[in-house]
């Protein structure tokens, strides 16, 4: 399989295949990956690398596929904190005393699609399958965090809000804050119509111009890593501290989940980071 990527690269252990960012890698005290299709032992639409409890996927396989991937990427998989994501933008912290919640505990609350945290060994994890992760590492605090942004976390500035709650919570000052945006669904694939677009057309304190584009037949192409990039500059992150991926989900079908290319019969990707 031919992969082609100037910010991140595909990792190969025990037959696991993840993703990682080259930017990311080089700060020491964290451990994240992105995780592909591949690699699992999930069967039917799910093949193969599955990390999504609620999709009908068989929950020993999915279970089966954390620990196969924890062991390969670097994780302990007691440590995992998962989100519940509805595509709105709450941000939770999360400590040690939440380890399991939503992997191998029940979920104990709705509506989280942020997690943030600044305790050693307390791995967050998020969902996707064309939607957009949002990594966030701050430098001098050594706290982190992880968002899911699809197009309603996106307008609704999911990216801003944890900034703030990562000061809020750690004392965290923008200009430190590492970010990295991506791989989702890119500005070549992602087609809305009117009513979506007018949601990016309205944002305010940024450039719609940069991520909405008219096809001129009722229907507009986002990019939804550009968007989410001015709502990171326009929360204080300094712009060189944010790279964006260039790997598109749809794009990428046979190595990615993406909800666009398999019509909805798909498996679920997930973010993870630690800090170590």
């Amino acid at each position: 399989m031919e992969f082609c990527s100037k910010t991140m690269t595909l990792n190969n252990a025990d037959s696991i295949s993840f993703l990682t960012y080259n930017s990311l890698s080089e700060i020491k005290f964290i451990n994240h990956a992105f995780t592909t299709r591949l690699g699992g032992v999930s069967t039917g639409e799910f093949t193969s690398m599955n990390m999504a409890f609620n999709r009908g996927d068989d929950p020993e396989n999915v279970t089966r596929n954390y620990k196969r991937f924890c062991k390969s990427a670097g994780f302990d998989y007691d440590s995992l904190v998962a989100s519940a994501q509805d595509h709105h933008t709450f941000v939770r912290c999360v400590t040690s005393a939440d380890k399991g919640v939503g992997i191998y505990k029940p979920r104990d609350m709705e509506s989280v699609d942020a997690l943030i945290t600044n305790e050693k060994g307390v791995t967050l994890v998020t969902y996707y399958a064309d939607c957009t992760p949002l990594f966030f590492v701050d430098t001098k605090q050594k706290a982190i965090g992880l968002a899911h942004a699809g197009w309603r976390g996106t307008v609704g500035r999911i990216g801003e809000k944890v900034i703030k709650k990562m000061t809020e919570h750690f004392g965290t000052d923008p200009s430190d804050v590492v970010c990295a945006i991506g791989p989702a669904i890119s500005k070549c694939c992602y087609e809305v119509d009117l009513p979506c677009a007018e949601n990016f057309l309205n944002l305010s304190g940024v450039d719609p111009n940069k991520f909405v584009f008219s096809k001129h037949n009722g229907k507009y192409m986002i990019d939804l890593l550009e968007a989410n990039r001015q709502i990171l500059c326009a929360a204080g992150v300094n712009p060189n501290n944010i790279t964006l991926s260039d790997v598109c989900t749809n794009c990428n079908s046979d190595l990615l989940w993406s909800h666009r290319a398999t019509k909805g019969h798909r498996g679920t990707m997930s973010a993870f980071m630690c800090l170590i």
